[in-house]
């Protein structure tokens, strides 16, 4: 099947937040409702979107731990990406544009290796991994910018055979969404304004996030689930 790329409006207007990015983003995602998909949240901040889209589809959530290398000087321009397995995505052109040379290179990614490792240690103590196997998975975040991270994510869950591989964003820019769907099956973005600087400037509340949030949204989400479990046992007797 051809890859495809669905942009949902060219609106600049900003969301009022994570949820309401991740209801909106549920919308668009109705086709994928069932077989029940799994949507796992890029942390920080896609896993309250991811989550909030998993409620309204009633889908399985996790989360997937991937880090961007980023450029000497420019914390927030990725140069390349790293999977929670360890595997390293790297953009030379651009690191070669930034001065990142090997040694750099190599420092960089046993910085981002030692913080996936940390956040795997946190988060998987109170989510243990969902099989991916022969699901529909959908990988959001709240929002692409180079889309660095997110291909990382793609290939890390591309290698568990899913199903189909969904990626779905509230923002982004064309050319990174169009780079995307040579890795996902399908990309889906609710708004893609002609000029996007930085995700947070369509966010009218954008507050980071910290470890605690995240874990905290993983043990609500995986409650809920576990008394629904429960209640239609009950219910089944």
């Amino acid at each position: 099947m051809q890859n495809k790329l669905t942009i949902i409006s060219r609106s600049s207007e900003p969301f009022v937040d994570r949820s309401e990015a991740g209801k909106l983003l549920a919308e668009a995602l109705l086709k994928w409702k069932q077989p029940k998909p799994v949507i796992l949240g890029i942390p920080r901040g896609g896993l309250i979107v991811a989550k909030e889209a998993a409620r309204h589809l009633k889908a399985d959530l996790d989360i997937v731990l991937t880090r961007k290398l980023s450029a000497p000087g420019n914390p927030e321009l990725a140069i390349g990406s790293m999977t929670e397995e360890g595997h390293i995505f790297i953009n030379h052109e651009l690191a070669a544009q930034t001065g990142a040379d090997a040694r750099y290179l190599k420092g960089e990614s046993e910085r981002q290796r030692l913080e996936i490792d940390r956040r795997r240690q946190m988060y998987r103590k109170v989510k243990p991994k969902i099989n991916l196997s022969h699901r529909v998975v959908i990988i959001v975040d709240d929002g692409v910018a180079t889309g660095a991270t997110v291909k990382a994510a793609l290939w890390s869950a591309r290698q568990e055979k899913p199903r189909q591989l969904i990626a779905a964003f509230p923002v982004g820019p064309e050319t990174s969404l169009m780079e995307l769907t040579h890795t996902a099956d399908e990309v889906v973005c609710l708004r893609v304004p002609s000029n996007l600087e930085g995700v947070g400037q369509f966010y009218i509340h954008f507050q980071q996030l910290t470890d605690q949030e995240v874990m905290d949204a993983l043990c609500q989400r995986t409650t809920s689930d576990s008394e629904k479990r429960v209640e239609g046992s009950w219910q089944s007797r």
